[in-house]
């Protein structure tokens, strides 16, 4: 074993072939680290960059066996995890998002720290803060988690910093806003689509604030918060640190799609109201509502910075969705 293999830290990362486990684990093997994603589906790894070793879990919850995959592992970085499920069938929502957020994530630290991993990198969410209020969350401020996912992820960081107390594990948590960037679905994507459309939008009355953070910059984050000495047991909001209101955010979108920016006066309350009678108020409440993070602390404490603007995140986001959508 050459003095290089022995410094390289090796890394196993749940989710590996989603949204942003495969750029992470891209980004990982480019600085060096040596790689084992984990994945839920026996046909994944064709889905796998090369070079990542694969590890194949067939269900998250209380019962799983991590044993083999994390077998020779230094850090863990855990973003498996049930997340917005539009056409909900299960009986009791919020324990099926308990049985895998939760326990899933509580057993998955328990063996890490048996097996002798130092650090577990959580991404959690800004809905473990709230929905939105008029300033800044901060990581100080008190939780008020809203729905399943939210409450999911807030229990899920209390289990990892028992967790912590009970076997030095060192546990970093990320708590983002809305991610965009390279394969983005959901709200998202479809307001991309109804602006590369040409589609009015009844958005120009809106003086609300976001926070967003692009994939690229989201990504950064995680791999600093997996090595640098001082991310140990802390948590951390993240964000591009612009915030910017829907109409903004439409027009840096039209831009970057090189189209017009349709946007028309609306009343606000016209279309809250419109939400209620469609049943989508709360879809309506995130393009209307303001939620913004206050992302000094990581920068402060771990001079972490994003490396690429807005402008840029938005221009690469519609320069894939001009090539696959």
């Amino acid at each position: 074993m050459t003095s290089e293999s022995l410094n390289k830290q090796n890394v196993l990362v749940t989710g590996s072939t989603g949204f942003v486990g495969r750029p992470l684990c891209e980004k990982l093997l480019i600085n060096a680290f040596s790689v084992r994603g984990c994945v839920r589906i026996a046909n994944a790894p064709k889905n796998q960059p090369s070079g990542v070793q694969t590890a194949l879990i067939e269900s998250i919850g209380s019962d799983t066996d991590w044993s083999d995959a994390l077998t020779g592992i230094d850090t863990v970085i855990h973003l498996a995890a049930r997340v917005h499920v539009i056409d909900e069938d299960a009986g009791s929502p919020l324990a099926e998002f308990r049985r895998i957020n939760v326990a899933g994530t509580k057993r998955l630290a328990r063996q890490a720290a048996v097996a002798g991993v130092r650090r577990l990198v959580f991404l959690s969410s800004v809905k473990v803060n709230g929905e939105g209020k008029p300033v800044p969350y901060t990581e100080s401020d008190p939780l008020a988690p809203e729905g399943p996912y939210g409450v999911s992820k807030r229990e899920a960081e209390d289990v990892l910093r028992q967790v912590a107390l009970d076997t030095g594990l060192e546990v970093v948590i990320i708590r983002p806003p809305l991610v965009y960037g390279c394969g983005v679905k959901a709200n998202f994507l479809n307001l991309t689509k109804a602006v590369e459309r040409g589609l009015p939008l009844p958005l120009a009355c809106i003086t609300n604030a976001r926070s967003l953070i692009y994939l690229g910059n989201l990504i950064d984050a995680i791999v600093t918060c997996a090595k640098h000495p001082q991310a140990a047991g802390k948590t951390f909001l993240v964000s591009d640190g612009e915030d910017v209101s829907t109409p903004k955010l439409v027009q840096l979108l039209a831009t970057a799609l090189d189209r017009p920016a349709r946007l028309i006066p609306f009343p606000p309350s016209l279309i809250r109201l419109a939400g209620k009678l469609t049943g989508k108020s709360m879809a309506i409440e995130r393009l209307l509502g303001s939620l913004v993070v206050d992302s000094s602390k990581i920068r402060r404490e771990l001079g972490w910075k994003p490396p690429f603007t807005m402008a840029e995140g938005l221009s690469e986001t519609a320069k894939w969705f001009k090539e696959q959508c």
